[in-house]
């Protein structure tokens, strides 16, 4: 798989390089900017896009807003959004324009190479991955009246392995549930919600990040 690193850091950007290229990843180019990155993505054509969301010159979202430009300019193209800070508003923002071949982790996921591999690879296939202490934070956060009051304990642990963009196969291995059960759950929580309709699965997984978008 071929991958694009941005990110201001350079000892970050080249740990991760070494990191990724250690993991069997084809490390196609490096930049430090935002602009540099736009430049890279277009010649080089990689399969995922590893960015910094604060970059130069501000600081601020430069690296989120070059995200968003590439899964518009590029579809193909996914993108894992990083950042040092819990912004989940950031997250949502992203990942309800562009459910596909999207994600967002905080930097200290980064240190677990497989963690980060797999976020990669699941990218690259079309799923959405969402760091689970935002999920966690947009999920169990206390709200009134509370949306999810109806929802059992396990439909809560589903939703959050929905939220971070897991098919059912994926929450089955997760919680150790079978994938009828995990169908059963899933029609409850579209039901409780009111997200019924959803035909596939990432209209599925779009329907519940624009839920948890509320809750940011």
């Amino acid at each position: 798989m071929r991958v694009v690193i941005a990110d201001d850091e350079v000892l970050l950007r080249e740990g991760l390089g070494r990191l990724l290229v250690e993991a069997g990843f084809e490390v196609v180019g490096k930049s430090g900017t935002a602009e540099e990155l736009m430049r890279l993505v277009d010649r080089a054509r990689p399969d995922v896009a590893l960015v910094d969301i604060r970059m130069p010159p501000t600081h601020t979202d430069e690296g989120l807003v070059a995200a968003q430009e590439i899964r518009r300019a590029y579809p193909e193209i996914g993108v894992l959004v990083l950042s040092h800070y819990l912004e989940s508003s950031y997250a949502m923002r992203l990942l309800a324009e562009h459910p596909e071949r999207m994600g967002y982790l905080l930097k200290e996921r980064v240190s677990d190479v497989a963690v980060l591999a797999d976020a990669l690879r699941r990218i690259a296939e079309g799923e959405s991955v969402v760091d689970p202490t935002i999920v966690s934070r947009l999920v169990h956060r206390p709200r009134d009246p509370d949306p999810l009051a109806d929802l059992t304990e396990r439909e809560l642990e589903v939703l959050s392995q929905l939220a971070e963009g897991r098919s059912n196969h994926g929450v089955g291995a997760a919680l150790f549930l079978s994938p009828k059960t995990v169908e059963s759950h899933v029609r409850q929580i579209f039901m409780k919600l009111g997200l019924e309709g959803a035909p596939d699965d990432h209209r599925r997984v779009l329907a519940v990040l624009a839920y948890l978008r509320r809750r940011a």
